[in-house]
């Protein structure tokens, strides 16, 4: 299979999980709506904040996924796969917003006081169906973000099982205060910011990385591959960046025994095919030097 039609299936099925999770964070989001304002739930209505993100992340995602190709052409010649990236990023900017949206609002019902809530067996009932279906959308992005290495769908999986676990504190809250704890509405809110918050530093810390061209894959490990391809005698200047399982740029210096150009450039050939059969799929750089050459450090210090 080539890379282009590779790169083609690969968005075709992270575009199908996104709009699949983007119709049920819809309608997740529809009934907190709908429970919340029918309850007057603080925790609740900060819950439904946080699912208007995951729909809008849905969206986000859809439009990078278009602009996600790892093909290059003239004004991107390495590819475009940091478009995923950045959407990812994008992912961790709305939940500092939903964070910040939820702290507000619970401050100032402690300094302003509200409404009492209103709790129906029915609004609970609604409230599990909420859960059941943000399991089973967490569940089915991560399984196939994971088959095919996209940090997007894992990045939005993550998004959503922080969604999982506010809706299990919300629905504890709203039990709370069926039972008469009546503050225990505004309380569950702040355990509500604080997964929000983490739930953004875990899309962050993994996205950064890629998007900073921190090291794909260490050099230790590439020389080791390329000391096994005959008429190698030494490699270094070893750098690497990417995305290891999507694709990854390295570059390096190669020493190598025959002194034509031609054997030289066979065992170049040799050396990425090598480094492909390591690692998945590989852009080599490589400047072949003389035999005399003598470098100790395989890679910079």
């Amino acid at each position: 299979m080539s890379t282009e039609v590779s790169g083609v299936r690969y968005r075709s099925e992270v575009r199908q999980v996104l709009v699949i999770t983007l119709l049920l964070n819809l309608l997740v989001m529809v009934l907190k709506v709908i429970v919340g304002f029918w309850t007057g739930s603080l925790s609740l209505l900060a819950d439904a904040l946080h699912s208007v993100t995951d729909s809008a992340n849905n969206i986000l995602g859809l439009v990078t996924n278009q602009l996600a190709s790892p093909e290059p052409d003239r004004e991107h010649p390495y590819g475009h796969q940091k478009y995923e990236a950045v959407g990812a990023l994008g992912i961790a900017a709305f939940l500092g917003i939903a964070c910040f949206e939820i702290l507000r609002g619970t401050f100032e019902r402690l300094l302003l006081g509200s409404e009492p809530v209103t709790l129906t067996p029915a609004s609970l009932w609604l409230m599990l169906m909420v859960l059941g279906i943000n399991i089973a959308v967490a569940v089915y992005e991560r399984r196939v973000g994971l088959r095919l290495g996209s940090n997007l769908l894992i990045a939005d999986a993550h998004h959503t099982m922080s969604d999982i676990w506010i809706t299990i504190v919300v629905i504890t809250g709203l039990i709370g205060v069926w039972r008469g704890l009546a503050w225990l509405d505004i309380v569950m809110a702040l355990p509500v910011a604080i997964l929000v918050l983490h739930s953004g530093w875990v899309v962050l810390s993994a996205n950064l990385p890629w998007l900073v061209d921190e090291m794909a894959i260490a050099p230790e490990a590439i020389h080791r591959e390329v000391m096994r391809v005959p008429g190698v005698l030494n490699c270094h200047s070893i750098a690497s960046r990417g995305l290891l399982g999507r694709q990854v740029f390295v570059d390096m210096h190669l020493i190598v025994e025959p002194k034509d150009v031609v054997s030289a450039h066979d065992i170049t050939e040799s050396v990425e095919r090598q480094l492909e059969q390591a690692f998945g799929s590989i852009r080599a750089t490589i400047h072949v030097e003389p035999p005399s050459y003598r470098e100790e450090h395989i890679s910079y210090r």
